[in-house]
C-alpha cells in the first residue's frame, strides 16, 4: 500500500513538473515569437549597442501619451477655452469606446517610455562618459511630445491658474481659497483647493498672476505657459545633475539617466505641469554654485537661487542649513572629491556660514513677499496646506487611525488628534533636520538635504507620486548606486506610472469612471508584468527571473530519487 501511494505521489509529481515545463517552453516560445514578429521585432529588439532605437521607441511612447491625453486628459470647461467651444475631440471624449481606447493608449504609452528608457540605460552601461549627451538627447526628444498634451496625472495647474486670478482680483491666496472666485470649478481647479489656502511660495504666485493677466483666463494658453516654467526647471536640473555629481563623485551621465531622463520627470513635471520642477531645478542649481572655494559673489548668487527656491515651493526651507555648509570655508579631508566641506566643521563655522545664509534668504523673500504683497504670508499658510488632500500616505493613514482611536475612548472627534499627531510628525522631520545640520558626523551637505526632504516626505500626511523626485537627485549625485535600490527604483517608477494613470482619468459623468479604471489597470498590469518578468531584455534587470529558476533547481529531485528501483 505504501510503495503505491509513493508511486502515485511520484506520478503526480513528475506531471507538475512536465506541466511547468511545457510552461516554461510556451513562455520561451512565446519571447521567440515576439523578437521575431514583424509587427513587434522593433519594439522589443534591436542592437544592445543601438542607443537610437531606445530615443525613437521613447518617442513612439510619447506620441501615444500625448493622443492618450486628448481623450482623458484634464480639460477646463471653462467658454474661455478653445476646446469646450468645438467638438473636435467628442469622439475620443464623448464616446465610451473613444475614452477606453485612449486610458489603454495613455498607459501602454506611458510604459512603452519606461522601457526605452531601461534599454537606454541597459545599452549605456559601461559607456556613461560617452553617453551623457545621448541621455540629455533622449530627454529632451522624449519630452517634445509631452508639450501638447492636455494636463495628465494632476490638474494642479489649474489651481495655479485660480491662485493667480485670486491675486489679481487683490485677494490673498494664504487666507482665501479659490472658492472665493466666481466660475472657479469651471476652470478646472480641483475641489479640494476651495478652501485650502495656498501650498506655494510668493514668487510663484506672482508668476501665476502674471500668467492669469497675459492669457485673460484662457486655459490653453495658460497651460503652455505654466508648462514652460516647468520646463525651464528640467533644463536647470540638467544643467545642474551632471556637474553636482561630477564634483561629487558620482557618474554624470547615469545621474541624469536616473533623475531628469526618468519617465517620471517628463510625466509629472511637464506633462502634469509642476512647480516642483522650477524649485528643484533652483535648489540644485544654487548648490552647485556653492563651494568652499568660491567667491563671495559665486556664493551669493548661489545662497539667491536657494532663497528662490523657497519662493517657489517653501518647503525648501529644509536646504537652508545645508545651503551654508557647502560653502563652508575649513580644508577638505585628503582624498574626497573635491568640493565636500571639512568633514567635522566647527560650530563656529557653521554659525558663520548659516547667520551669511539666513541674511540673504531673508532679504530675498523679504523683497519677493514686498512685490507680492504677500509677505511672509506662506509660513502660517504652510500648517494648513496639508489639508487639502486625503491623506493617503502611511503617515497620514496612521494619524486617522490614532483619532479614530481617541474618538472611540474620548469622544474628541477624529480630526484635532490626527492634527496633533501630523504636528509631531513635523517636529519629528525638524528635529532630524537640525540633527544633520549640527551633527559632527561626515555628511555631504546634499545628501543631508535629501533625507531632511525625505523625513518632510515620509512624515507628512500627504506624499504626493513626483515627490520622489525630490530627494532622487539628492542621493544620485553623492553616489551611484548597484543591486536591489536600482531595481527596486525601476519597479517603483512603473508602478508610480500605473498608478498615477489610473487614478487621474478625466471621464465624462456619463461613462463609469469604475470600468475605465479597471480595462486601464488591467492592461497597464499587464505590460507591466511583460516588462519585468517576460521581456527577453528588460527582465534581466530584475531578480525574480533568477528567483524563479532557484527555486525550480532547489525542487528539481536529486540523481539519487530519480534512480529507478531495483526489484527483487
Amino acid at each position: 500500500m505504501e510503495t503505491g501511494t509513493t508511486t502515485a505521489g511520484g506520478f503526480v509529481s513528475t506531471a507538475h513538473r512536465t506541466l511547468q515545463s511545457d510552461l516554461r517552453g510556451l513562455v520561451e516560445a512565446g519571447r521567440r515569437r515576439l523578437e521575431t514578429a514583424p509587427a513587434t521585432r522593433w519594439l522589443i529588439g534591436g542592437d544592445d549597442q543601438a542607443t537610437g532605437h531606445s530615443l525613437l521607441q521613447g518617442l513612439l511612447g510619447s506620441l501615444l501619451i500625448m493622443v492618450g491625453s486628448w481623450g482623458v486628459g484634464w480639460m477646463a470647461t471653462t467658454p474661455s477655452s478653445w476646446f469646450a467651444r468645438t467638438t473636435v475631440l467628442n469622439p475620443v471624449r464623448v464616446e465610451p469606446v473613444g475614452v477606453i481606447l485612449c486610458a489603454v493608449l495613455l498607459v501602454i504609452g506611458c510604459l512603452v517610455l519606461v522601457r526605452a528608457w531601461l534599454r537606454l540605460g541597459q545599452r549605456l552601461e559601461g559607456r556613461w562618459a560617452d553617453g551623457r549627451g545621448t541621455v540629455v538627447q533622449a530627454t529632451w526628444l522624449w519630452t517634445a511630445p509631452l508639450l501638447f498634451t492636455f494636463p495628465i496625472f494632476s490638474r494642479d495647474v489649474y489651481s495655479y491658474l485660480a491662485q493667480g486670478r485670486l491675486l489679481h482680483a487683490g485677494l490673498n491666496p494664504y487666507e482665501e481659497g479659490v472658492s472665493a472666485l466666481p466660475g472657479w470649478f469651471m476652470h478646472g481647479a480641483d475641489s479640494i483647493w476651495a478652501e485650502s489656502p495656498s501650498p506655494y511660495g510668493p514668487l510663484f504666485l506672482m508668476m501665476a498672476q502674471f500668467v492669469w493677466f497675459v492669457t485673460h483666463g484662457s486655459p490653453e494658453p495658460a497651460v503652455i505657459l505654466f508648462r514652460a516654467i516647468a520646463v525651464a526647471g528640467m533644463a536647470l536640473c540638467l544643467w545642474a545633475v551632471p556637474r553636482l555629481a561630477q564634483r561629487f563623485g558620482s557618474d554624470p551621465g547615469w545621474a541624469v539617466w536616473i533623475c531628469v531622463a526618468n519617465p517620471l520627470f517628463a510625466l509629472y513635471m511637464v506633462a502634469g505641469v509642476h512647480n516642483d520642477s522650477l524649485m528643484l531645478g533652483l535648489l540644485l542649481c544654487g548648490f552647485v554654485l556653492l563651494r568652499s572655494t568660491a567667491d563671495p559673489v559665486r556664493n551669493g548668487l548661489g545662497l539667491v537661487l536657494v532663497a528662490l527656491s523657497v519662493a517657489i515651493k517653501p518647503l525648501t526651507v529644509l536646504a537652508l542649513p545645508f545651503a551654508g555648509l557647502l560653502m563652508h570655508t575649513g580644508s577638505a579631508r585628503p582624498g574626497l572629491p573635491d568640493g565636500l566641506p571639512r568633514p567635522v566643521p566647527g560650530l563656529a563655522d557653521r554659525i558663520r556660514s548659516w547667520v551669511l545664509t539666513g541674511a540673504v534668504a531673508l532679504v530675498v523673500l523679504a523683497v519677493v513677499g514686498m512685490l507680492s504683497g504677500l509677505w511672509f504670508g506662506w509660513i502660517p499658510a504652510m500648517a494648513t496646506s496639508g489639508d487639502a488632500a486625503f491623506p493617503y500616505a502611511p503617515f497620514g493613514l496612521l494619524g486617522l487611525g490614532v483619532g479614530w482611536l481617541v474618538d472611540m475612548i474620548f469622544h474628541t472627534g477624529v480630526r484635532p488628534p490626527a492634527s496633533v499627531f501630523y504636528s509631531l510628525g513635523t517636529v519629528t522631520a525638524l528635529v532630524l533636520t537640525a540633527w544633520l545640520a549640527l551633527t559632527r558626523r561626515p555628511i555631504n551637505p546634499v545628501l543631508a538635504t535629501g533625507l531632511a526632504l525625505l523625513a518632510a516626505v515620509l512624515l507628512a500626511p500627504i506624499i504626493q507620486p513626483w515627490y520622489l523626485l525630490w530627494v532622487l537627485p539628492m542621493f544620485a549625485v553623492v553616489r551611484r548606486w548597484t543591486g536591489w535600490p536600482v531595481w527596486c527604483l525601476h519597479l517603483l517608477v512603473m508602478l508610480l506610472v500605473v498608478i498615477g494613470v489610473v487614478d487621474q482619468l478625466s471621464v465624462a459623468q456619463w461613462i463609469p469612471l469604475l470600468w475605465v479604471r479597471i480595462i486601464t489597470a488591467v492592461a497597464g498590469a499587464l505590460y507591466l508584468v511583460y516588462i519585468v518578468a517576460l521581456d527577453p531584455k528588460t527582465s534581466a534587470l530584475f531578480p525574480f527571473a533568477g528567483w524563479a529558476a532557484l527555486r525550480r533547481s532547489a525542487r528539481a529531485p536529486s540523481p539519487a530519487t530519480t534512480t529507478e528501483p531495483k526489484e527483487h
